[in-house]
């Protein structure tokens, strides 16, 4: 009879949820490690992308000759 005394007792219940609050800063390590990686990439191919860089000194002749014999 001493177990039918206890199951009419209420208990209230708390449940602890843990949110990890301190983790997760793998995911920001990735993203500033990409744009790092993209702006070195734009740095060494900016010549060859037209974004500045060293211009090259293309001679263009005024006219072209053509000799035709028959």
């Amino acid at each position: 009879m001493a177990d039918n005394d206890r199951d009419d007792v209420e208990r209230e219940r708390t449940t602890v949820v843990e949110t990890g609050g301190g983790g997760g800063g793998g995911g920001v390590l990735a993203v500033v490690l990409l744009i790092i990686v993209v702006l070195v990439l734009l740095y060494i191919f900016r010549a060859d992308l037209g974004l500045g860089g060293k211009t090259t000194n293309i001679n263009v002749p005024n006219s072209i000759d053509v000799n035709v014999n028959h």
